[in-house]
């Protein structure tokens, strides 16, 4: 047995840090808010600690060492060739996003999103003025699969110029086919749409799997797209405000690298491609171990439902540490659930009815934690499902 490197079982406390996650009562459990509760790699720590002693943090530029990381590591983790010049830095994903709707729209114009699908992107669509086009993926009572005949139609209407595709999906934890994402290309081209790819999830499969770029299936796709990606989710660096965008057609690229300095996104902080630089370059093997340790607290908690409340289960994901909680057996909506499971044991767990059409029977819940908070969060759910389920018993 190839022996462990790294620490992942031991509880770090994060109140008083002004954690957002953490700010709850002491008897509570926060499994919701995405963001790990481990550490980084110590490969960061160690980077951002040499910075740090240098003790100077005035403005910053963007170096060739981050150009090349980021490169190098979608090209031999993700099958990527991507050009230096091509990727642009960003302080976040929502914040690119935000920004290219308010770029490349119009108010009152629709953005095309695949529901249920990270909340923060209905946010970003109408605080700028436009209409969430809602094209809701299939569901069969155990897996997703696009809906391409919807997207189709949502496409062809004029009003729809931008779609935000979620790459792999949270909070489903789907990881798109290579056919399934060519076909969207095909589509966004015919009908001259733009593609949003948030791939912000992308190293965090399955071990053993990958997930597809959507830039890398086909010239049509990287024409159409604007691909984000950073190192905030899989090496819980959210706090840091790091990202980059990749737009392969200089067209597109001047207008989103416009769109990012009128909205004064595209300057990091001193600590900020530091962190990205240190991480795709040097954090290969303690991804590696996280992984397997996140697919054994999902085997887990899938497994103890199983057991112990075999009509509730988690549905089958190849990406994220999202869990998503099949809760349509018991009867109510999951935002009338996920309250009863905080009043009555502490847990918070994301409600899916957030996510859009498609959600009002799911949770969503975090196992991106040591081992022993999981087993607790676990034994929360179940003594809360339980008591929904008595209380509601015909």
């Amino acid at each position: 047995m190839k022996e462990k490197l790294y620490d992942f079982d031991t509880v770090i406390d994060r109140r008083g840090t002004d954690a957002s996650k953490w700010d709850v009562a002491d008897s509570e459990l926060p499994m919701w808010v995405a963001d790990m509760d481990f550490p980084t790699a110590p490969e960061i720590r160690e980077a951002l600690e040499k910075r740090l002693a240098n003790g100077i943090f005035g403005y910053t530029d963007v170096s060739p060492a981050w150009r090349e990381a980021y490169a190098g590591w979608w090209e031999k983790r993700h099958g990527l060739t991507m050009d230096r010049d091509a990727l642009i830095f960003v302080t976040g994903v929502v914040p690119a996003i935000s920004s290219i709707v308010r770029k490349l729209t119009t108010p009152g114009e629709n953005v095309l999103i695949q529901t249920p699908v990270y909340n923060i992107f209905f946010n970003s669509i109408l605080n700028n003025g436009c209409r969430v086009a809602e094209n809701p993926l299939l569901y069969d009572g155990r897996a997703y699969a696009m809906d391409l005949a919807g997207l189709e139609e949502r496409m062809a209407d004029p009003q729809t110029n931008l779609m935000i595709l979620c790459n792999p999906h949270n909070p489903v934890g789907k990881i798109w086919d290579r056919e399934t994402l060519a076909a969207v290309g095909e589509l966004a081209k015919r009908y001259h749409v733009t593609v949003i790819a948030d791939e912000i999830h992308c190293d965090l499969t399955a071990p053993g799997r990958d997930y597809i770029p959507f830039a890398s299936v086909s010239e049509t796709c990287r024409e159409v797209s604007i691909t984000l990606v950073a190192p905030t989710k899989a090496f819980n660096l959210a706090g840091l405000q790091t990202a980059a965008a990749y737009v392969p057609d200089p067209v597109l690229r001047h207008k989103v690298w416009r769109a990012f300095n009128t909205d004064e996104i595209a300057e990091p902080n001193a600590f900020a491609t530091v962190a990205a630089t240190a991480a795709f370059s040097e954090g290969g093997a303690w991804l590696g171990e996280l992984r397997e340790y996140l697919w054994e607290n999902r085997r887990f908690v899938a497994e103890t439902l199983a057991k112990e409340l075999p009509e509730v289960f988690v549905v089958d994901g190849e990406a994220t540490y999202l869990l998503w909680i099949d809760v349509s057996a018991l009867g109510g909506d999951s935002r009338e659930i996920a309250d009863f499971l905080q009043a009555q044991t502490g847990l918070f767990l994301s409600n899916g009815v957030q996510y859009g059409t498609g959600g009002e029977h799911h949770l969503r819940m975090n196992i991106a934690c040591p081992r022993v908070m999981c087993g607790d969060g676990v034994q929360r759910l179940l003594k809360g499902l339980q008591a929904w389920k008595a209380l509601h018993r015909e």
